[in-house]
């Protein structure tokens, strides 16, 4: 009965310990509850009392807000004082009781329950080991200890039994005790810190808080109307800015401006990644003065490209893009290959580059000037009306030639307007000439007398020097320079004698370029040889032009730019086929025309000498050649007098020989007889002469 009544006791007291756990559990989450308002409403008060000291990049000084929040800090931090005692309270009043009862009581009843049970164990064993003495071999000694080991066995198994059980008893007290005081804690505690807030909270402070109420109301309802007047707007933009969306809009509506120094934009940029491959980064460019600047996503700042002052700017020909154009800075050493996302921004670009690479943007009103610029580009050259119709009488056949210009006769080119003045413009360039702006090759296109007399081919030259059964023109050539040249255009000139020729070509070719807006280079490579320069495709290695040496009768480069250059081909035919014409080729390189002029100085003066050299050896193949003929004359007379020595021994010896020997020459003369009479009149003539 008792080992039963102390097992209902002892489930009791494990429920609860149970029970009293989860509670412990639940109050500490309020005390820490309560620690962390605490906490976090000194940290609210703080900050508010920091936000003066705030510098809101779109926030001005507002002295109404810094006020208001100012006052709250101080309700708040008194507060958060509020809260701070509140957690004193609830660590005194509410935790440490509960806490107390866990650690200790139950802890207690714990600790007896384990004795008592070691004790019943020691008892068990000693009543074990006396049950065991044998009755009929005593050993008194044994016996003695045996029953000392019981005697003290019970004696600890009942003290203990004796305190667990009051320990037992007193815990159905002690339960109610700890279940009591934390409530009764808590609830003086709350009452505690609800009165210190009402103690705070005044009637000047609900004042307060009710107008902070108005002026929240204040502040949502022009937030609603701004947002309304917002909403408005953006609808209105987005019907204003629909073509806008397009990525290459028509050019019609949204024509280009080309009177910019200033432009900002996308732009995709190529970079190399091998010797073959390339790959595009998309980034924001902008012009800064004469600096060209990039800048990547998520950069804080943009970096230098080039220097785009004096500068150059063409259109390119890409295998995977579109509206693509090349920069070339001024020393030629660096360049840049860009994609525009439209055929507007393609123009403006390149429009604005080349305003400033004129450093256009240094004067006061850059875009009048450069409208002013234009307009005088515009009047300078014109389009010839009679090679207009020609132009669309041929459109059909020909539908790749782009629209060629008449160049006016009047006007200069920078320094060259005094030697120009005294020399008629009539006289260099032949009326109503036309420019032509793209290179004509065999396969397109095959222009009378031009062709025949620039020798055009579309061979593919060997890279690589190897030919299939035919030797390469340029083997035997001593000289064998090649060149990156961009074909700017030709036009027929009446005058190959003088250099103004070729600084008026490159004027009109570069004003007519700037008029109607043609952009597109054709980029080759110039081979100079001592026989011939020749035009070659640098990517199938075509021949697109052949212009034989001694055809080029002038060249010259640019006396400012000197990565402009141009040379006088003269050919046989033309627009009147009875007489010669003359064709000035205009092209730019990279800061290398002198060297390209120099290199065909030097390619006509090694085909001077050798044509000289020629001569002289064909003069020299002509004295060898009677030399050797009156050698072989004077053989031929040796060996007819060693003949006659020959027959004049044999007859001398036939004279002092027998008769046999007179009947041998007897035969012998029979024997020449007949032969003359064989040989005829001619032959007895020889006979006798000999």
């Amino acid at each position: 009965q008792t080992r039963s009544l102390l097992g209902v006791f002892e489930e009791d007291a494990a429920a609860i310990s149970n029970y009293i756990n989860q509670l412990f559990q639940a109050m500490h989450r309020i005390y820490d509850a309560q620690n962390e308002l605490s906490a976090a409403t000194h940290l609210t008060s703080k900050l508010l009392k920091e936000y003066e000291k705030q510098r809101f990049p779109l926030g001005g000084d507002d002295e109404v807000m810094t006020s208001t929040l100012q006052q709250f800090a101080k309700v708040i931090d008194e507060l958060s004082s509020c809260h701070a005692v509140l957690s004193t309270q609830l660590a005194d009043a509410m935790m440490f009781p509960i806490t107390q009862f866990k650690e200790r009581d139950l802890k207690e009843i714990l600790t007896l329950k384990e004795v008592f049970q070691i004790a019943s164990n020691d008892h068990d064993a000693a009543i074990t080991r006396y049950s065991r003495l044998s009755k009929r071999k005593e050993n008194e000694k044994i016996k003695a200890e045996v029953t000392e080991d019981v005697y003290t066995s019970r004696k600890k198994q009942h003290q203990t039994m004796m305190h667990y059980f009051c320990a037992l008893n007193t815990l159905q007290y002690k339960k109610k005790i700890s279940l009591l005081e934390p409530l009764l804690g808590y609830m003086q505690a709350q009452i505690s810190f609800f009165k210190m807030g009402s103690e705070n909270l005044t009637e000047q402070l609900e004042e307060f808080l009710t107008n902070i109420g108005t002026s929240v109301q204040n502040v949502r309802r022009e937030m609603d109307c701004e947002v309304e007047n917002m909403q408005q707007t953006i609808e209105d933009l987005e019907v204003a800015s629909d073509p806008l969306y397009l990525p290459d809009p028509d050019p019609t509506k949204f024509p280009a401006h080309r009177n910019l120094t200033r432009k900002a934009g996308y732009l995709n940029a190529r970079n190399k990644t091998g010797l073959v491959s390339s790959s595009w980064e998309r980034q924001f460019f902008f012009t800064q003065g004469g600096n060209l600047m990039s800048q990547a996503r998520g950069d804080v700042a943009g970096g230098l490209v080039m220097d785009i002052d004096n500068c150059s700017v063409m259109a390119v020909d890409c295998e995977d893009r579109r509206y693509c154009f090349q920069i070339t800075s001024f020393d030629g050493k660096k360049s840049s290959i860009l994609q525009a996302e439209s055929k507007k921004d393609y123009e403006e670009w390149i429009c604005t580059i080349n305003n400033i690479s004129k450093q256009i943007y240094l004067s006061e009103n850059p875009e009048e000037i450069a409208a002013r610029v234009n307009q005088s580009a515009l009047e300078a050259v014109t389009p010839s009306p009679s090679f207009q119709q020609r132009h669309e009488s041929m459109r059909p056949a020909i539908q790749s030639r782009p629209p060629a210009a008449r160049t006016s006769s009047t006007g200069s080119l920078g320094s060259d307007s005094a030697a120009l003045s005294a020399l008629s413009l009539d006289s260099l360039v032949a009326p109503d000439t036309p420019i032509q702006f793209d290179i004509i090759s065999p396969v397109s296109e095959d222009l009378p007398g031009q062709a025949k007399s620039s020798g055009q081919s579309g061979r593919r030259t060997n890279p690589f020097g190897e030919s299939e059964g035919s030797k390469p023109e340029t083997e035997d050539s001593i000289l064998h320079q090649l060149f990156i040249v961009r074909f700017l255009g030709s036009m027929e000139v009446k005058s190959d004698e003088s250099p103004d020729v070729v600084y008026e070509t490159m004027r009109q070719i570069l004003a007519a370029r700037a008029i109607h807006n043609v952009f597109r280079m054709t980029e080759s490579h110039l081979v100079v040889t001592c026989d011939c320069l020749k035009l070659i495709d640098p990517q199938t290695q075509v021949t697109r032009l052949r212009f034989p040496l001694p055809n080029v009768v002038l060249y010259a480069t640019h006396q400012e730019n000197k990565r402009l250059f141009g040379f006088v081909l003269r050919t046989s035919g033309g627009r009147v086929e009875s007489r010669q014409t003359s064709i000035c080729y205009i092209f730019e390189s990279n800061n290398e025309g002198e060297k390209i002029c120099d290199s065909v100085g030097l390619a006509k003066q090694i085909a001077f000498h050798a044509e000289l050299d020629r001569k002289a050896s064909e003069k020299q193949k002509e004295i060898d050649k009677v030399k050797e003929k009156q050698q072989k004359e004077l053989n031929k007379q040796k060996q007819i007098e060693k003949d006659l020595e020959e027959q004049s021994r044999l007859i001398a010896a036939s004279s002092r020989s027998n008769q046999s020997s007179a009947e041998g020459q007897f035969v012998v003369l029979s024997s020449s007889q007949s032969e003359d009479s064989d040989l005829g009149e001619d032959g007895k003539k020889k006979r006798e002469s000999e």
